[in-house]
């Protein structure tokens, strides 16, 4: 059987590409497809096993490798050129594109679905917004290519076999934006990684892209408001200029830093403080690993990660003020780290390598057989 993985692009070694490096851990007989591959030498051994994707024409672009994402009005043409017939599996990575190769009646595609594509559906006037394309002719322009990234998106939708959804949360999202059902495996999470530490420091903690949708700005005017308490921010991105102006003192910003750096600002940390609306979100299942508490937005893939009460807190509003009364509240609590890092490891890697396997040889197995009969 002839088998192909198609993730959206690689160009960071994130959240998804975890999901394809313990994919590529199941089978490793995989050939790889994706948008545009800008992967270093050492993302490119973790990810693909030193594997190198075959791409499409975005890959030759001129500036793709510094923003692919400005060709957007391209991606659909682009990847529908990748010719995938003489393969039995199409497995896709997708929060965006991926899942939109073309396939025939004798191929099963199967779709790991991160999410739907965000800036054509629920993050659509927020994209709009953030790029100031909300008005004047490039608005009207931009609005025109996402009404038309949304058809096709919805069409290519119904080719795929089976869907696989990252939490609940999107699984919820493929039912309202597709009208498709799906089965939730929760996404790999390098749980053996993040050692318990029981002893905590005082500080709290927060890492996270730069970038407005992680809403970092709320994080940092909440403990603007908190002068006696230490926030430590790490991560980088466009914000972190403006972020480090309107912060006082008692916020440091360490900037990007190594994995080992990061375990360790956790495992240290009071707690971890996270106000973004995630699909799943795996730092906060990192930090649970370390049996740190984690102070987090209550909406989105979080409410499946973290107990509230228990493993950490919620708050139910993105503002300053609602952080600050989920800090106070937290203060009144105690935690049990060893109870806290129980919870995490229900998101191990090794779950998550089980759990596709089995479903995966099980579709294989309903799909080809029928195939059989026929």
């Amino acid at each position: 059987m002839k088998k192909a993985l198609i993730h959206d692009w690689y160009y960071v070694n994130g959240g998804a590409e975890k999901v394809v490096h313990s994919l590529n851990n199941i089978w490793n007989d995989f050939e790889h497809f994706a948008l545009v591959d800008f992967l270093n030498d050492a993302d490119r051994n973790f990810i693909l096993k030193g594997k190198k994707a075959k791409t499409t024409f975005v890959q030759k672009l001129p500036t793709a490798k510094s923003n692919h994402r400005k060709f957007l009005q391209l991606f659909p043409l682009a990847i529908e050129q990748l010719d995938l017939r003489e393969f039995d599996l199409i497995l896709s990575s997708s929060a965006s594109i991926g899942k939109g190769v073309l396939v025939n009646q004798n191929q099963l595609h199967i779709c790991y679905c991160h999410s739907p594509m965000r800036y054509a559906w629920d993050l659509y006037h927020q994209y709009l917004e953030d790029s100031k394309l909300n008005k004047g002719l490039k608005g009207l322009y931009a609005k025109w290519v996402l009404n038309k990234i949304r058809s096709w998106d919805f069409i290519n939708s119904q080719r795929v076999d089976h869907f696989i959804a990252n939490s609940n949360y999107i699984a919820e999202r493929i039912k309202k934006t597709y009208n498709r059902d799906s089965t939730v495996i929760y996404p790999p999470v390098n749980i053996e990684e993040f050692e318990l530490q029981k002893e905590k420091k005082k500080f709290y903690f927060t890492a996270s892209r730069m970038v407005p949708y992680k809403k970092m700005e709320v994080i940092v005017k909440a403990f603007n408001e908190m002068e006696h308490k230490k926030l430590i921010v790490a991560g980088d991105g466009p914000e972190l200029k403006r972020l480090k102006k309107i912060a006082k003192d008692n916020i440091e910003f360490v900037g990007f830093i190594e994995s080992f750096q990061l375990k360790k600002y956790m495992q240290n940390a009071k707690a971890f403080v996270f106000a973004a609306e995630e699909d799943f979100g795996i730092i906060p299942v990192e930090a649970q690993a370390c049996g740190t508490p984690v102070i987090g937005y209550g909406k989105g893939g979080l409410t499946e990660t973290v107990i509230h009460d228990e493993t950490g807190v919620f708050f139910y509003h993105q503002t300053s003020e609602s952080i600050v009364d989920a800090v106070k509240y937290f203060e009144t609590l105690t935690f049990t780290p060893e109870k806290i890092r129980k919870n995490a490891e229900r998101f191990s890697k090794e779950r998550f390598e089980r759990e596709m396997y089995n479903f995966v040889n099980n579709k294989i197995n309903d799909f080809f057989s029928i195939k059989k009969d026929k």
